[in-house]
């Protein structure tokens, strides 16, 4: 995993999405999901690309009252928050090509 992927815990989840000074990704995951290994190199890849998006992992097993809060029930679910709030949820493995143009989409300035 790559050096640019924070760890996030129920503990520190706020503080560190609402601090962000640029969008946060955040993985919601566990080390024995498949689709969720899947997704680990596509993020490490990601993490390293874009400059404008930080992106963080919260493992749900050892953190279940942040994905209770957020209703994660299927996972990886990939949450996108800006300026601290919830702007996008996506449910289930993807390429990366997909999750940056559904990204981009989502952070596209409005006009």
């Amino acid at each position: 995993m790559t050096a640019h992927i924070a760890q996030l815990t129920d503990d520190r989840f706020d503080s560190a999405v609402r601090a962000a000074e640029r969008p946060v990704l955040v993985d919601f995951h566990a080390d024995w999901c498949g689709p969720c290994r899947q997704m680990a190199p596509v993020l490490d890849a990601l993490a390293e690309a874009r400059r404008d998006v930080a992106v963080a992992r919260l493992d749900v097993d050892a953190n279940p009252r942040t994905a209770m809060r957020y209703g994660v029930r299927s996972i990886p679910t990939l949450l996108l928050f800006r300026d601290g709030e919830l702007v996008d949820t996506f449910v289930g493995a993807r390429a990366k090509g997909t999750l940056e143009a559904e990204i981009d989409r989502v952070l596209a300035p409005t006009s």
